[in-house]
């Protein structure tokens, strides 16, 4: 076997088993689950004749369990997203001390060298400490007035200076102690070693030298004093406690939930949510002569922190699911209430609805990835719905108002995209990679089928505007539409078109048969069988439908208010509509492309970097802009797949670009910077660009 980690040029460093180790596997990390891709073509020569043939070598790539086995094997496949995300966690007790850390319980006491007072305590002073100190303070005297309540005064006074700064010190339950009469040490017994056995014999035998602690029926107990259990009165039985809940604490509920929401929002502040979290639903509903604040003792510890802030958080997860990903949910209910609620503007403007509707695409594209990551790649095209709804809906909406300002949106948001993907995604990939691993490594060959695949999808999406240049003065049938970069009227030829929107779906198609049915062992999938895999699969498979069904509706949601509140920066005359278009509309959904990129390129595993861009850019020409002819033919909006000149030497040139970097099969940060600096002076021209003759 061949055990793949991070300094392989594709997958990570090797290690190969000695000569000696046949009989055992031999690997340094600990048990995993693994797949094998075949991959892999030799030289041969036979009678003096040189041929090709396939040879068959396994490449081992690491893999959590059969689900993450599955997912990663798909990312290798042709046409298909790289998904980065994991649907299935390990137990917290196999995980790093940096995770089991971000999951530790409040309760528990853990020893901690150095000192408390840190940055982050000290900012938690500023923003919550201050002012849930102070609602305790207040609080307090209104307590004392009441004369019952004078033990939850005294309670809101301890608590009050434990809030102001927590770190250090314990929360506890007073008197509750372990009370055992009896305590029963481990049975011992001595095991006589092999081939000594008289010698043994003779050891047991002799009550000299006999062992004292020997296997015995009998058990041996050993008194232990017991303390006295400290009598509490009836909790629910005291006028004091229906004061406390009626005056006290339903104010005090409140400002934990609030210091708890702004902190969790925060994310890197989710200690602070877990103490308020904990104070709320426990601490304050306990009897108020139970509760003791102090140094950790002996007690049992009910409320316990030291640190306000960890910079870790961001690797916070719940059921499977990433913080940001969960934080950014309520985002996307308040786009949908403004956005059907408030149709005639009264209270929130079109330009803050369409921001909340382009945003709230980001975490909904993260769900889709982590359903179809659970799932099947099979299902990739639901990630294309915001991108095919925002299109759709904008070439209605122009339709109806017969604006075709509309359809030059739609085109600089697919040229964007192609630019993005081409130049923009790689290049950060690269320079990301190149930083922390200087120089980093991929296929060559693999690459340059990509950028086979770029070169023809491009050439077939613009093959119908470089036969409008090349025959500008032909006018045909009975269309009426006008190029913007043609010398003399032109109409689009149709049949052109539907050939080129029928041959691209058709080259998709030939990848997918060629990967998944004739040639399918070219990806061969091998689960380790000797190794189990230990690991939680937080999403099922009908609960991953359920949330790429869901996700796919409310992004559809999103897109058609993001078309219905985009006029206003249409009619903005100081931006070009390209430029917002090349860049709002077609980077923002991918935002989510590209922290999966520039995490394969953190762990050295830049093929699978340059290999999401490829991907879109191939899925954009090949699936979407066909599908967008396919649909005018069924309901003519008037849209023509022939693009201004800006938009055709761009593509071609960032094409070319990238076949040219791809070559040698390395890449440092340096050429990642000639990337991001071509796709930078690209948005430069579009910005300074005017606006479409149409707009």
């Amino acid at each position: 076997r061949l055990c793949v980690g991070p300094q392989h040029p594709e997958l990570g460093p090797a290690e190969t088993p000695p000569p000696d180790a046949s009989a055992h596997h031999f690997c340094h990390y600990p048990p995993k689950c693994f797949i094998t891709v075949h991959r892999a073509w030799s030289i041969s020569s036979r009678h003096g004749e040189e041929g090709w043939h396939e040879a068959t070598t396994r490449t081992t790539v690491r893999a959590d369990n059969d689900v993450e086995a599955h997912r990663e094997a798909n990312n290798y496949k042709f046409g298909f997203r790289k998904w980065k995300g994991h649907v299935t966690e390990r137990p917290i007790e196999d995980r790093s001390d940096i995770i089991k850390e971000l999951h530790s319980d409040l309760s528990v006491v853990k020893p901690r060298g150095g000192s408390v007072v840190t940055f982050g305590n000290i900012l938690y002073v500023f923003l919550f400490g201050w002012w849930v100190s102070l609602i305790y303070f207040l609080i307090c005297p209104v307590m004392f007035l009441t004369i019952f309540g004078a033990p939850y005064g005294k309670l809101c006074f301890k608590m009050a200076w434990y809030f102001i700064w927590p770190f250090g010190k314990s929360v506890e339950k007073a008197g509750d102690l372990v009370k055992r009469a009896f305590a029963k040490p481990p049975k011992c017994e001595v095991i006589p070693e092999v081939g000594d056995s008289e010698d043994s014999k003779d050891l047991v035998t002799n009550k000299d030298s006999a062992p004292l602690l020997v296997s015995s029926p009998v058990p041996v107990e050993i008194p232990i004093h017991e303390l006295p259990a400290r009598k509490t009165s009836k909790y629910w039985c005291r006028i004091s406690t229906y004061i406390w809940l009626l005056l006290g604490y339903p104010v005090l509920a409140v400002v934990h939930s609030l210091a708890c929401v702004l902190s969790w929002m925060l994310v890197f502040t989710i200690p602070v949510a877990k103490m308020n979290a904990r104070a709320m639903s426990t601490v304050l509903l306990m009897a108020p002569e139970d509760i003791q604040i102090h140094r950790p003792g002996k007690t049992r510890v009910i409320l316990y922190c030291y640190q306000a802030s960890n910079v870790y958080y961001y690797k916070y997860s719940v059921q499977g699911i990433n913080i940001f990903g969960l934080n950014l949910l309520p985002l996307v209910l308040t786009t949908l209430i403004i956005g059907y609620t408030d149709e005639e503007h009264k209270y929130f403007s079109a330009e803050i609805k369409f921001a909340t509707a382009i945003t709230s695409i980001i975490p909904l594209s993260y769900y889709i990835g982590m359903g179809i990551a659970r799932l099947s790649f099979l299902l990739g095209t639901f990630n294309l719905t915001f991108e095919l709804t925002f299109y759709i809906t904008a070439l209605l909406q122009g339709h109806r108002a017969a604006n075709k300002c509309y359809e030059e949106i739609v085109k600089a948001a697919l040229t964007g995209t192609l630019l993005g993907c081409i130049l923009f995604i790689p290049g950060l990939c690269m320079i990301i990679g190149g930083i922390k691993h200087r120089e980093q490594q991929f296929n060559s060959r693999s690459a340059g089928v990509s950028s086979a695949l770029l070169f023809i999808s491009i050439g077939g999406v613009f093959a119908p505007t470089i036969f409008s240049k090349a025959f500008g003065n032909l006018v045909c049938e009975s269309c009426n539409n006008f190029a913007d970069n043609a010398s003399l009227p032109f109409i689009c030829k149709r049949p052109l078109v539907y050939t080129i929107s029928v041959l691209l779906p058709a080259a998709y198609v030939i990848g997918l048969i060629f990967t998944l049915k004739t040639h399918s062992h070219i990806y061969d999938i091998h689960i380790s069988d000797e190794h189990g895999c230990n690991h939680v699969v937080h999403w099922s498979r009908w609960r991953a439908l359920a949330v790429l069904i869901v996700a796919t509706g409310l992004m559809a949601c999103c897109a058609d208010l993001s078309t219905d509140n985009i006029a206003p920066l249409l009619s903005h005359y100081s931006i070009s509509q390209s430029f917002i278009g090349v860049t709002v509309l077609a980077m923002v959904p991918e935002l989510p492309e590209i922290v999966n990129g520039i995490q394969f390129a953190l762990q050295n595993n830049i093929s699978l970097s340059l290999e999401v861009g490829s991907c879109i850019a191939v899925q954009v020409c090949m699936i979407q802009i066909p599908l967008l002819v396919l649909f005018n033919v069924f309901y003519d909006v008037g849209f023509v797949l022939v693009f201004s000149d800006i938009h055709l030497w761009a593509s071609i040139f960032s094409v070319i670009l990238v076949n040219y970097i791809f070559m040698d099969g390395k890449c440092d940060y340096f050429q990642g910077t000639a990337l991001v600096v071509v796709y930078l002076i690209l948005l430069a021209v579009y910005f300074f660009a005017p606006s479409p003759g149409s707009c």
